[in-house]
């Protein structure tokens, strides 16, 4: 075995071979004016109210249909930032290592990470390495926290009315089926892609139309089912939802009734949900549909007592969609 393929301890020690990894695959890859100065603090520069959030991903498997956990660090994290109308800017980046991970397998998830920000214009500022002795990690662990100047102010649960309508951005429980079936090894006939992407430019078109948005949210950890749930928590508020109206790949339902779960429950890792006025679902659907055809209004908000969304199937009967329980798949993020 050649050392020289594989991530040593050495690599995280500080010296030439840190240095060695620092300059010949991260500065390759993530090389810009203020990450090149190399200094422990990045001094940055911002116009208005900013957005900031931070996340830790540690998928398994690392590489999955659709993705990779470079992708989904950087899809995750710029992600939060769009949800509040905040254009991502800045991104700091830790890597956790475990010791003899392949260097072809690090170096295919820091370009996924370099692509993805393209979508953005983003930049990683500073970052941090560190190699653990195996056993120590599993494999790869990354931790990004991002900047970015709010665009829109006051985006938010909070600011769900009565009278508003519920949209999702695609079809919903790709993420969570995705990664099941890589866990499984299933062999489908029809393979299941994360819907693992960037959400800034979905974000963006809708406030160049001057959608009045109230409140965005990525369905990640929990899905449809956690969002909605949260949503009227906060805002004091019922949900009608037309069951029929959810759009769910055939894939993903079959999976679902495979292991017995809903697809309301599963994560997302590139699909969101909104709440606008009414008056606003048209223009709404309209720049939806110019990414992901599936986009659909899915349910509308009312002043009833109960505080949860209801689920109204096709058949007429209707049953709460409660807040998943348990931990349903974990490591999908």
């Amino acid at each position: 075995m050649n050392n020289q393929n594989f991530i040593q301890l050495s690599h995280g020690g500080g010296g030439l071979e840190t240095n060695q990894l620092i300059q010949q695959l991260f500065f390759r890859y993530f090389g810009n004016d203020i990450l090149n100065r190399n200094e422990d603090a990045a001094t940055l520069s911002f116009s208005g109210q900013v957005a900031m959030t931070t996340d830790s991903f540690t998928v398994s498997p690392l590489f999955f249909t659709g993705g990779n956990i470079g992708t989904l660090a950087i899809a995750g994290t710029c992600n939060d930032l769009a949800m509040v109308g905040a254009k991502p800017q800045y991104l700091s980046c830790s890597f956790m290592i475990e010791e003899g991970l392949p260097y072809s397998e690090l170096e295919n998830v820091v370009s996924a990470m370099s692509e993805t920000m393209k979508q953005t214009e983003s930049l990683i500022v500073c970052g941090d390495t560190k190699v653990v002795p195996k056993g120590a990690v599993d494999k790869l662990f990354i931790n990004t926290t991002g900047v970015g100047e709010i665009q829109q102010a006051n985006i938010s649960a909070h600011q769900i009315q009565s009278g508003d309508v519920i949209l999702v951005s695609r079809d919903i429980g790709r993420h969570g089926a995705c990664i099941l079936a890589a866990r499984e090894s299933l062999r489908l006939e029809q393979p299941i892609a994360s819907d693992c992407a960037v959400l800034w430019p979905v974000v963006e078109a809708l406030l160049e139309q001057k959608v009045e948005l109230h409140a965005m949210r990525d369905a990640t950890r929990g899905g449809l089912a956690a969002v909605l749930n949260e949503w009227c928590q906060s805002s004091g508020v019922q949900m009608e939802l037309q069951e029929s109206s959810i759009p769910v790949d055939d894939s993903v339902r079959g999976l679902c009734e495979l292991f017995g779960f809903e697809p309301y429950d599963l994560a997302n890792e590139g699909s969101f949900v909104l709440a606008v006025p009414e008056s606003h679902a048209e223009k709404t659907l309209k720049v939806l549909h110019q990414f992901h055809p599936e986009a659909a209004l899915i349910g509308q908000v009312s002043s009833g007592t109960t505080h949860r969304p209801i689920l109204h199937s096709p058949w007429g009967s209707r049953r709460y969609l409660d807040f998943p329980a348990g931990e349903l798949l974990p490591r999908i993020c």
